[in-house]
């Protein structure tokens, strides 16, 4: 695969007001430290020089966040007034965001609904982490909600691996990683919340990828769905054997699904997405979570960082 450089960022939308790119994995977003030579912002000042704004603290305003490790679809704000439009719309759960995994072991079920609160895990030597209602330590539990579809089962490196959809139906920190966790069936690559194996034994990467995003503002829909990684001609060590359910149909059914009414679920915290149709059962609707003031102030924390001075 080849690895994350200065030049070879990959752009999958772009109009007047925003720009949508494929992040590689291990490359953070931004970063103040003077170590971190690659990180996406540095990558889009290279290719883009003319959209960086001296007025934001890192040139560019990112509509939301991806983990380090993770890959996929990010969302970049070209001004101030289409910032605060793709806000609104995470503000109000009009986001669609979908992601690829490969998890341990063959998940038995081919649709299900994960539902465990997450908490910040205040144990010693794990406070940069989260965890899941019940365990140890577990500090301020908030209501989680992930669909996940089975997509094939196979092996990596001999092990046995399934492939699947995940749709995060609320925004908590490394929800994705933790509720695989809690199933049994942790994220390849996962080093944080995966079983523990020898360092030698690790795959080049955690096996986590954005896939699919849609942010419906007032002006444009800014809609993108990047390439797959997870395919046995980029990764020999990925052998699937049996398909379960088609990605092109769970596309299509993405593309084709209404925007979220906020209007029905409510006013919610800041990282939406509208419930994915799949084989099986319909999904439960999302439970109402009315908007607390810590979250709101959150939000509004959030949207000022977007046009925040750069440090003297």
């Amino acid at each position: 695969m080849e690895p994350g450089s200065v030049e070879n960022l990959c752009v999958v939308y772009r109009s007047r007001d925003f720009l949508v790119v494929n992040k590689h994995w291990d490359v953070r977003i931004d970063s103040k430290s003077w170590w971190e030579t690659l990180t996406l912002q540095k990558q889009l000042r290279h290719r883009f020089p003319e959209l960086a704004d001296p007025d934001t603290c890192y040139g560019f305003r990112f509509c939301h966040q991806l983990d380090f490790s993770t890959s996929g679809a990010l969302c970049v704000a070209l001004n101030k007034a289409a910032a605060g439009s793709a806000y609104r719309c995470f503000k109000d759960r009009r986001v669609t965001k979908a992601y690829l995994a490969l998890v341990r072991g063959h998940v038995q079920e081919s649709r299900m609904t994960i539902s465990y609160a997450i908490g910040k895990n205040s144990t010693e030597g794990r406070t940069h982490t989260m965890c899941i209602e019940g365990t140890q330590g577990c500090e301020n539990p908030k209501p989680s909600l992930t669909e996940l579809v089975v997509l094939e089962h196979g092996l990596y490196a001999g092990d046995p691996v399934s492939k699947v959809l995940l749709q995060p139906l609320t925004g908590r920190t490394h929800q994705l990683r933790v509720h695989c966790s809690a199933l049994g069936h942790p994220i390849v690559g996962d080093q944080t919340y995966g079983q523990a194996s020898n360092q030698e034994d690790q795959p080049f990467r955690m096996m986590l990828h954005a896939f699919y995003l849609r942010i419906p503002t007032c002006t444009e829909c800014v809609e993108a769905c990047t390439p797959d990684p997870f395919v046995p001609t980029l990764d020999a060590c990925w052998s699937p054997h049996t398909l379960v359910q088609p990605l092109d149909e769970l596309v299509q059914v993405l593309r084709a699904a209404p925007d979220p009414d906020p209007t029905e679920w409510g006013p919610r915290p800041c990282s939406p997405s509208t419930p994915l149709p799949g084989p099986g059962r319909p999904p439960p609707p999302p439970a109402k979570l009315p908007e607390t003031e810590a979250q709101r102030a959150s939000c509004l924390k959030w949207l000022s960082e977007w046009t925040l001075e750069p440090d003297n």
